[in-house]
């Protein structure tokens, strides 16, 4: 089997993974990995697939496109290199979040920091709401911290930059994080 990577960005709407799965399913394709949000009204999806020997790309793109061009779902595919390196994932994964007012460059700001110390961000979440009250103002980055990397040094940096753009700042192990904040 190889392995292709699936974008699909459009409109949100009800039953666009259970769609995305079915054509997936017909082509007999198995998913092994997912990542899906809604952002303000729209879906953005990637999916890691492996598909059966012989799949010729082109007629699985015209599968797929023929399945949601209608719906307005665009639907991007790209092989994967099987013998394309991994990144590092020796390390612990930490939560950085952060609460404060926006400002332009924020985003940047708080991940430069993280990259000029030679950590990867897994995930990021951020959500602006404005208006008056800036406590809405909230991004939550996870990150993998090699273990190469002081982590004291890192959250020190972290909080540094974060009290000159007036943001609250917390560095967690996931594992706290996750416990402090199990439903």
């Amino acid at each position: 089997m190889s392995k292709i990577i699936i974008t699909a960005i459009g409109k949100d709407r009800p039953g666009i993974i259970s769609s995305v799965a079915r054509v997936l399913l017909q082509l007999d394709c198995n998913i092994e990995n997912v990542s899906q949000t809604i952002l303000q009204s729209e879906f953005a999806g990637l999916y890691i697939v492996s598909t059966p020997a012989g799949t010729d790309l082109e007629t699985f793109t015209e599968k797929f496109n023929g399945a949601f061009e209608a719906e307005g779902l665009q639907v991007h595919i790209n092989p994967l290199d099987a013998n394309e390196p991994h990144i590092e994932s020796n390390g612990e994964h930490f939560i950085i979040t952060t609460i404060g007012p926006d400002s332009k460059g924020l985003v940047y700001d708080i991940s430069n920091v993280i990259a000029e110390a030679g950590v990867n961000i897994i995930n990021l979440t951020a959500v602006f709401e404005g208006g008056d009250n800036p406590e809405r103002n909230i991004m939550v980055y996870e990150i993998l911290v090699p273990d190469t990397v002081d982590r004291h040094i890192l959250s020190s940096t972290l909080k540094e930059k974060a009290t000159s753009l007036n943001l609250a700042l917390t560095f967690q192990h996931k594992n706290i994080f996750d416990t402090v904040n199990r439903i």
